[in-house]
């Protein structure tokens, strides 16, 4: 059985080129679904990486109780003093390491059309990037406190017009000059402009109010301490989160939408994939009609005949999902973009992320395509009446 196998599957596979033109459809039309599948799905990817890949479980937002996003949220400067003071946040000899601010939207144009976007613009305090060590600034310089200077993430410069240090712009009722550039790895910070809180406040008209602190805990293991630090203390309503599980909370519900369109797409694609290798599958037994029949008839099995259809099949499959997922890799890993995160309603910059999980979820899906695509034929090539099909000798 087993050199029988091989046998009729070695015919098979040797015989592709002759069958050039209708192998090629079946291999076009799978590396086209491949390539739909990838690139949708690497948005989603992209977007969950640069939402996740936020911080370490020693950065920690406190927020208003109830509040799942900045925007929601609200605190007192009292409230903001108290949260600072409590056992398990870091200190130097400054004082500890939080910083109490403000996020606000602006709008401000893309580079790409000029159209305006909604870019989120932070108020942070003096210790900010002591608090999110992650964040260097690899041009210019930091901003000073109690002027009217910002700086700027990497993806935001490349993203929105202007942005590049020395330019001046106008928000709220301020000019603003960017005065640095700096990089968070890649995460969802990168997208946000960064000014000091104290001068934004009186700008949009915000009092003495700020909408979370970013603490800095002495280690991951004191988050304990000081959550129950800050729900015991009656003086406060308030919520500690660690900033990755705040930031990928964000990122759930457009992961699930963009993951959600990818999959429908490309159950639509393979629908018409599959009929193409049908039809390639269904040509190849046709056109080897007699020679099928005349290894049945030397003694070859059904079984053999069946999986060297399936096998051929199968190899086209795999060509075309290497084709695709080649051509999607190519044309959009790395690629940056930027979309609305729909739970703070600003623009979050990201890139595409072609990973190998991803690769490998494709290739399966194309090896499935080719699975069905070969079943129908194999079986027809199985129940060839032998007398009949060598009558066309």
């Amino acid at each position: 059985m087993l050199s029988q196998i091989v046998a009729v599957t070695g015919v098979n596979l040797r015989s592709i080129g002759q069958r050039i033109g209708s192998s090629s459809v079946a291999i076009v039309g799978i590396a086209g679904v491949v390539l739909v599948f990838v690139g949708v799905l690497s948005i989603a990817e992209g977007f969950r990486a640069a939402m996740t890949d936020v911080g370490d479980r020693q950065s920690v937002i406190v927020m208003r109780a109830g509040s799942d996003t900045e925007m929601t949220s609200g605190l007192g400067n009292e409230t903001a003093r108290i949260v600072m003071d409590k056992p398990g946040v870091m200190r130097d000899e400054n004082g500890p390491l939080a910083s109490a601010e403000l996020f606000v939207i602006v709008g401000h144009p893309s580079k790409k059309d000029a159209t305006d976007m909604n870019v989120p613009l932070r108020g942070v305090s003096p210790t900010a990037l002591k608090v999110r060590p992650y964040i260097k600034i690899i041009e210019g310089r930091m901003l000073t406190p109690g002027t009217n200077e910002i700086v700027v993430g990497r993806a935001a410069s490349g993203q929105f017009a202007g942005l590049t240090v020395g330019s001046v712009q106008n928000w709220g009722q301020n000019r603003w000059e960017v005065v640095g550039i700096f990089d968070a790895g890649g995460n969802v910070a990168e997208s946000e402009i960064w000014c000091d809180a104290r001068v934004l406040q009186p700008a949009y008209r915000r009092g003495n109010t700020y909408q979370s602190v970013y603490v800095r805990l002495e280690s991951p293991e004191a988050f304990q301490t000081f959550k129950d630090a800050l729900t015991t203390d009656p003086r406060l309503s308030v919520t500690p989160v660690p900033e990755p599980d705040y930031y990928a909370g964000q990122s759930e519900m457009l992961h699930q939408i963009i993951t959600t369109i990818g999959y429908l797409i490309a159950a639509l694609m393979g629908i018409g994939a599959i009929f193409g290798a049908v039809n390639t599958m269904y040509t190849a037994v046709a056109s080897r009609t007699r020679e099928i029949a005349t290894l049945r008839a030397l003694g070859f099995g059904s079984f053999p005949v069946v999986l060297s259809v399936l096998t051929e099949s199968l190899v086209l499959a795999l060509i075309g999902g290497l084709l695709g997922g080649v051509v999607a890799w190519l044309a959009f890993d790395g690629y940056q973009t930027s979309t609305m995160n729909f739970q703070s309603f600003s623009q979050v910059t990201f890139a595409f992320a072609v990973t190998p999980a991803l690769m490998t979820q494709a290739l399966l899906f194309a090896i499935v395509m080719g699975l069905f695509g070969g079943v129908f034929p194999a079986w027809r090539a199985a129940r060839l009446p032998v007398v009949t099909a060598l009558r066309e000798l």
